[in-house]
Formats: C-alpha cells, sequence, structure tokens
C-alpha cells in the first residue's frame, strides 16, 4: 500500500480550508437559531431540564441549549478553545437545519 505524505503547508493549508466551510455562514442563520430556540426548549422541558424563560437572555439560552444538546450526545461538542457565542449559536443552527422537513422556508 502506498503511503502519502504532506508537506506541513499542504497539511495548514487543507486545515483552514475545512475549517473555513465549517464556520460559512449559514443562509437564514438568525432564523435557524430561533427555531433551535423554540424547537429545543421544548425538547429539554420534555427531557427533565427545566425550561427556559422569556426573562433569561439570549447568550443564557444558548449556552443552556448548547449543553443540553452536548449532554444527550445529539451535537458534537466544541473544541475547548472553540468555545464561544457564535460558535455555539452555528452549532445549534446546524442541528436545527438538519431536523427541518425536506422543503421547510428555512432549508432553502
Amino acid at each position: 500500500m502506498d503511503e502519502i505524505v504532506f508537506k506541513r503547508s499542504e497539511v495548514c493549508r487543507v486545515n483552514i480550508i475545512l475549517w473555513f466551510h465549517a464556520m460559512v455562514k449559514l443562509k437564514n442563520e438568525n432564523e435557524l437559531l430561533k427555531k433551535a430556540l423554540q424547537v429545543g426548549a421544548v425538547y429539554a422541558e420534555k427531557r427533565g431540564y427545566g425550561e427556559i424563560e422569556d426573562h433569561d437572555s439570549a447568550k443564557l439560552k444558548v449556552q443552556f441549549l448548547y449543553r443540553v444538546l452536548v449532554e444527550d450526545k445529539l451535537i458534537q461538542p466544541l473544541a475547548k478553545n472553540k468555545i464561544s457565542d457564535p460558535n455555539m449559536r452555528h452549532k445549534l443552527a446546524l442541528w436545527v437545519l438538519k431536523q427541518l422537513p425536506e422543503g421547510h422556508v428555512l432549508k432553502s
């Protein structure tokens, strides 16, 4: 079997491309996040994690739902050095995008 050898610069270039594709802002990302918070709030309450209150800040809601989904292994956790509000929001938007049925308005 042939062994593939990469130069350091090629590996760096590939990593940068992969990172860029993972973090490209989704079309309708803000609307997807709102939908994720709605769906996630129902999910968390049914699982017994508690409920999201209307007066909770958006940041708190995002952190809560992110941790619930990671705990239940529905999303892969971010690396410790990548945990931030924008990254958690992106993860939640991706999660709900995968849950939506084909033809949904937010999926286009």
